[in-house]
């Protein structure tokens, strides 16, 4: 029997928000008590929460996710534990002995711990990224996507967002704001990011699960 796990943060006004970006505003417009039903007015920006960014989000002319087919969102995926790096910087000698896994995976799935910080201050800074040769050895591999536990795939400072880029360019999607990845286990796993539908979307909320058999 299949376990699902949820690896998304709620939406909720006061959540945090890339430095920036307005917080979500949930008001609720009608009332069972006034009309007879309840039903809530969402003002959000795209990547907002446990989001997917899509290439054209930093890259003019690239594809937006309604442009991508619906399986980029759905696939076997593994878990790589940087729970216990030493520093903040993802180098490519730390991806070099798990290759022949990535080579298997669909998807990749960056476990930093940070979203224990979710919440605080601390959640901004100093947060593990990988770096731009590590972003470039994982080009190598035809990934779907790649998500982090963090608020963000670049160091929160950058100006120039190589790593973004880098897997943008490949049109593979970056999933940020992951939670409970402590609950995944290390091997190959179904991973599922299905972001909301709407038009030239450059980013979504998506509701991230693992299913483990």
């Amino acid at each position: 029997m299949n376990k699902i796990i949820d690896l998304t943060h709620p939406i909720s006004e006061g959540m945090p928000v890339y430095p920036g970006t307005e917080p979500p505003v949930l008001k609720k417009e009608c009332t069972i008590e006034d009309i007879g039903f309840l039903e809530k007015k969402i003002i959000l920006f795209s990547h907002t929460g446990t989001h997917m960014d899509a290439p054209a989000h930093l890259i003019i002319n690239a594809k937006t996710l309604d442009k991508l087919p619906i399986n980029q969102f759905y696939g076997n995926a593994m878990l790589l534990d940087f729970t216990n790096i030493d520093g903040s910087i993802i180098e490519p000698d730390n991806l070099e002995p798990h290759k022949e896994a990535i080579e298997k995976a669909e998807f990749l799935i960056i476990y930093t711990g940070w979203s224990k910080y979710w919440g605080s201050d601390k959640y901004f800074i100093n947060y593990p990224v990988l770096s731009f040769e590590a972003a470039q050895l994982l080009g190598e591999f035809p990934l779907k996507g790649i998500g982090f536990d963090t608020i963000s795939a670049d160091k929160i400072d950058t100006v120039e967002y190589q790593v973004h880029k880098s897997f943008l360019g490949n049109n593979t999607v970056i999933i940020e704001n992951l939670t409970n990845l402590n609950l995944l286990p290390s091997n190959q796993f179904t991973f599922s990011c299905f972001p909301m539908s709407f038009e030239d979307a450059d980013g979504s909320p998506v509701r991230a699960v693992g299913i483990v058999n």
